[in-house]
């Protein structure tokens, strides 16, 4: 009677995981470094585009000015142009930033100085935080198409990641073996698998929220609370008030003393106000909380608190703080671009092996060619 087969041998087992790793890396290797590299960028969109525009740069001050004086400055000097929003400065140094229309329909944004008050120019819509956001979100295709696409990519990202820690024993040993010199396979083999122990913690989150975008764009998304749905309508045909905008976010602080100001919504007829901004919730972008005002009679239309969220509401939330590493200021962006570069290298370092181990394959079967 014949024995049953043996199971595969456990170098058998991690070659199967070597290849599959080699595969989900390789295949789509250009699109997974690009979407990585302009994912690491734009951590710092914003600071790249204040390094390339004057007029979101400014000099911080010992006061600031309300959100009724930027108000007042920006239909001040652009009388014509219709408010979407007034946004906070993203930093000290940086400009208030305004999205307006122009009585031609474009989109440009309004920079006012938020210390001064003073409108310091506007620039076009067009933006290295928009080029490689839209990048990196839907590779500049509609986004019907392009979401799913980037977003599918966790799933490679997961594969490689589980195919990884069958493939390097004991990799919890890895954390402080620094590379070897020499050979140059045996050198970026060793940064390759330094950079990606280190990196264990980044590639289960950015794999996690991918798929949570994934989940989204297939029609798994959470439902947007009615008070922070943007009304669509026609725009307002005269200015606000900005004494009423300042009493409106006084009475926000009073009524709610840990909500920060973030954003600044009217609506589109003018009559209401909507604030969104930061309070108790962690982890949550800055249209969770939201107070709504009655510009003409001064009172609260309504209130609601990110802490009331559902549970699928506040994963929803959670995905952008966490993908992007905005949650902590300039620390957490920080230290997201430094593991974001790690990622890209990841895959640049990867193809390089690859290309090293085809290389190193062929000689080999030259010499035994010659050898017969």
């Amino acid at each position: 009677m014949r024995a049953d087969p043996s199971p595969k041998t456990g170098k058998q087992h991690r070659r199967l995981w070597f290849d599959i790793h080699s595969w989900a890396g390789l295949k789509f290797s250009l699109l997974m470094t690009f979407v990585c590299l302009t994912g690491t960028l734009a951590v710092f969109a914003h600071e790249i585009d204040w390094l390339l525009h004057e007029e979101i740069q400014v000099t911080p001050q010992a006061r600031t000015a309300s959100w009724g004086d930027m108000l007042e400055a920006i239909q001040t000097r652009y009388p014509d142009w219709t408010l979407d929003y007034l946004a906070a400065p993203e930093g000290p140094r940086f400009a208030a930033m305004a999205t307006m229309v122009t009585g031609d329909g474009e989109r440009r944004f309004v920079w006012v100085d938020p210390y001064l008050g003073q409108v310091t120019g506007d620039t076009g819509w067009l933006s290295a935080q928009r080029i490689l956001r839209t990048s990196h979100r839907h590779l500049l295709l509609p986004t019907r198409i392009g979401v799913p696409l980037v977003s599918a990519l966790s799933l490679l990202l997961l594969l490689s990641l589980i195919s990884s820690l069958y493939i390097y024993k004991h990799w919890w040993r890895g954390f402080f073996t620094w590379p070897r010199g020499g050979r140059p396979r045996r050198l970026w083999g060793d940064v390759h698998r330094l950079a990606g122990v280190w990196s264990l913690w980044f590639v289960v989150l950015m794999a996690a929220t991918g798929f949570w975008y994934l989940v989204e764009s297939l029609g798994g998304d959470a439902a947007v609370p009615a008070l922070a749905r943007q009304a669509q309508s026609e725009r307002p045909a005269t200015p606000l008030d900005p004494a009423s905008v300042d009493r409106a976010v006084t009475e926000a602080r009073r009524l709610w003393p840990a909500f920060e100001v973030r954003g600044l919504y009217p609506s589109p007829d003018g009559s209401s106000l909507r604030l969104a901004g930061q309070a108790q919730a962690w982890l949550v972008r800055d249209r969770a909380n939201v107070l709504v005002f009655d510009l003409r009679q001064g009172l609260l239309r309504g209130q609601f608190d990110a802490r009331d969220m559902s549970l699928h509401q506040r994963i929803a939330e959670m995905a952008d703080p966490l993908h992007f590493g905005t949650f902590m200021g300039l620390s957490s962006k920080l230290l997201w671009f430094l593991f974001g570069a790690a990622l890209t290298a990841l895959s640049v370092t990867g193809v390089y092996l690859y290309g090293l181990r085809s290389i190193e394959a062929l000689r080999s079967r030259q010499r035994r060619e010659q050898r017969r």
